[in-house]
């Protein structure tokens, strides 16, 4: 959270070269991606799941790896084919809900999703994706929703004429 305080301290500031609004950009899309995969929250003794060793379909992995990519890709869609149905599935209510720019809250959730993930055993497949494919998915639609809003409130500058305060 104190970078992600750090790199929009950099975006606002008229003075701050472009190059480092640039890099800036990217670790706030970056960083706002990371609080909502739960395994990034927190629980450090086993490195975010990284030391949880698991098969993963028959392939050795861990955890971390299997929630930032293997749940993703099992789906065998393209990026874009994955966004856009989840930007379908996305309702207006959902937007208005999910458009907090609180982003202590979005780790409590991370944290209270991290609590659920850890497997019984370790040889996950097709019970394991199914399982937990309704929390990816919310969990990469709330992270769109947020990373627009919080961008969104660092570009408005109706307000006071340097955007709106953000934590």
């Amino acid at each position: 959270m104190t970078a992600l305080a750090r790199f929009t301290a950099t975006l606002r500031d008229p003075k701050a070269p472009v190059s480092d609004k640039r890099t800036a950009l990217r670790f706030i899309v970056h960083i706002i991606g990371d609080m909502h995969q739960p395994l990034h929250a927190g629980g450090g003794a086993d490195r975010g799941g990284n030391a949880v060793s698991v098969t993963w379909f028959g392939k050795p992995s861990n955890l971390h790896s299997v929630w930032d990519s293997g749940l993703i890709e099992q789906r065998s869609l393209s990026y874009s084919e994955y966004s856009n149905w989840l930007s379908r599935a996305i309702k207006p209510e959902d937007v208005i809900a999910w458009s907090t720019q609180e982003p202590a809250s979005w780790l409590r959730e991370s944290v209270a999703i991290r609590k659920t993930i850890y497997p019984a055993a370790p040889s996950l497949s097709w019970d394991y994706a199914y399982q937990h494919r309704d929390q990816v998915d919310d969990r990469l639609k709330r992270g769109g929703v947020r990373i627009a809003a919080y961008l969104n409130a660092v570009f408005d500058r109706s307000a006071d004429g340097k955007g709106q305060s953000m934590p």
